[in-house]
């Protein structure tokens, strides 16, 4: 089959499916922490694993810096899951996804913004090579 459906992430699917209930339900205008913790609640809900503020070690020179990242949610192990509750996106938001990719060594990552009447999302792959 050539369907388009065959080309999909499932797991980005389940991930945006179930922010866009979250959306659902609770509209737009809470602070980033409420769909937060909603988004948990229905990941549960819907059997998606995940970690809540995973904690990200960056590296300089192949020493481990005092300074990290946490990251929203990884989810599946593999899914940066990165949640905003903004009227409008500024694009410093993409660049923070990238260093967590890259920080993180991972590959996929989700920007969800619950903060316009319609839910945003935003998929994001980093391919690292390994001579760059």
């Amino acid at each position: 089959m050539n369907d388009a459906t065959d080309k999909r992430d499932e797991k980005t699917y389940a991930i945006i499916g179930a922010a866009m209930a979250v959306h659902n339900e609770l509209g737009c205008g809470f602070l980033e922490a409420v769909y937060q913790d909603a988004l948990e609640i229905e990941f549960k809900m819907r059997g998606i694993p995940y970690e809540r503020e995973k904690r990200l070690d960056v590296f300089y020179s192949g020493e481990k810096l005092n300074s990290f990242y946490r990251t929203d949610f990884l989810c599946f192990g593999e899914v940066l899951v990165e949640t905003k509750a903004l009227s409008k996106m500024s694009g410093t938001e993409d660049f923070q996804i990238i260093n967590q990719l890259r920080a993180s060594k991972l590959h996929k990552a989700l920007l969800i913004n619950f903060g316009m009447s319609k839910l945003e999302t935003k998929r994001m792959v980093l391919n690292l090579r390994e001579s760059a």
